[in-house]
């Protein structure tokens, strides 16, 4: 059996935040990826967007960590050099029927500490984007694009310079709580590890990771869904100078437009819910079938579309711990407060704002440790 202090399962953009936290403490830590390399899954696959933290109900886990995360994340970009804009976006409303929700979000926006919010009419925006339909917007200049990979990258190399290994290849097949010496066993193939502390970052594998680890009551474990995001490139050249939100929908914060450090114009993600088993045989196909839902949803904020100019380009899955037609719950943080276990935390549920989030997240990981 091998000893080690730390171990995180997951190497995503959260996994790896969490790693380089612990190494930075000086603790001895493992980082195991099923995959053949680091954030090929959730974190390879969304819209590279800096959220600002307007969406998520004030004081839940998620509006915090954003903005806390959101400052962070710029912060290390530009101490890193990592390729980032603060291109601001704008959320619209293009129906009078959504001018109530559109002004409710601006006062979220404001309670959640998104000080830098503003509210326009129709002919305000458009002045700003001649190409968009809207009746009101929400400007928000603290939205940007970043390059994830870059960013990814940053994380696993401060990691490893504090002593921390990536280990690919290296699915987490099960575990125990070793009650005699307050460790946790995790097992990789034939290998079993003995650690500390255990960070469960595995994203759409989390829940499966909890459920294997005995010891763990499976009560605390939140019941897995899945949410595909489909993207279509545009043909041309972008139509807007910034992003382009539309009011968000269940499940998603709407189709909207953006793009990326290139000017590669993108739409998407969509919201396709996946069976429950979709885990079992993951695919990650794009259903061109989908393709006209995309021109009428751009069409509301964008009427000069013209036909045959999107294309499906790619997608990404979303961990979700809620189902369809169900309000969005929030990230979980579960640790030994929660479930009795000394050393373990579980990240459940960490969907869109988790990549802006996850300096945060990290830290806050650490403290669930306590």
């Amino acid at each position: 059996m091998e000893q080690i202090e730390a171990v995180v399962i997951g190497a995503g953009a959260v996994g790896l935040a969490c790693a380089r936290a612990l190494a930075r403490r000086g603790i001895e830590t493992l980082i195991l990826e099923r995959q053949e390399a680091f954030g090929t899954q959730t974190s390879a696959r969304n819209s590279e967007v800096i959220h600002a933290g307007i969406y998520y109900p004030t004081g839940s886990l998620k509006a915090k960590l954003c903005v806390a995360g959101r400052d962070a994340l710029y912060a290390y970009c530009a101490e890193r050099g990592i390729a980032h804009r603060r291109c601001g976006k704008l959320i619209v409303a293009t129906d009078v029927d959504q001018l109530s929700k559109l002004e409710a979000l601006y006062r979220q926006g404001l309670a959640n500490g998104v000080e830098d919010l503003v509210m326009h009419g129709g002919d305000e925006a458009v002045a700003l984007e001649p190409n968009l339909f809207c009746i009101a917007a929400i400007s928000s200049p603290s939205t940007g694009i970043f390059d994830s990979h870059a960013y990814m990258l940053a994380l696993l190399g401060d990691a490893e310079r504090d002593g921390a290994t990536l280990a690919v290849h290296s699915p987490v097949s099960g575990g125990r709580v070793a009650h005699s010496g307050g460790r946790i066993e995790i097992s990789v193939g034939d290998t079993v590890l003995s650690a500390r502390l255990v960070i469960n970052a595995a994203g759409l594998h989390a829940t499966q990771v909890a459920r294997a680890i005995e010891g763990y009551d499976p009560a605390h474990c939140p019941t897995p869904h899945y949410a595909k995001g489909n993207y279509y490139a545009l043909a041309g050249a972008a139509p807007f100078k910034q992003l382009i939100y539309p009011m968000p929908e269940i499940g998603g914060t709407g189709l909207h437009f953006t793009m990326d450090l290139g000017g590669q114009a993108r739409f998407g993600p969509d919201v396709e819910w996946l069976p429950d088993d979709w885990i079992d045989h993951p695919e990650y196909g794009v259903d061109g079938a989908r393709t006209e839902s995309f021109y009428a949803k751009i069409r509301s904020y964008w009427p000069g579309l013209a036909d045959g100019v999107l294309s499906p380009t790619y997608c990404g899955v979303r961990p979700k711990i809620h189902g369809p037609e169900l309000a969005a719950t929030d990230f979980v943080i579960q640790g030994p407060a929660e479930h009795g276990v000394p050393g373990l935390v579980h990240l459940f549920g960490i969907e869109s704002p988790g990549l802006t989030s996850s300096l945060a997240i990290a830290e806050a990981a650490l403290a669930a440790l306590q």
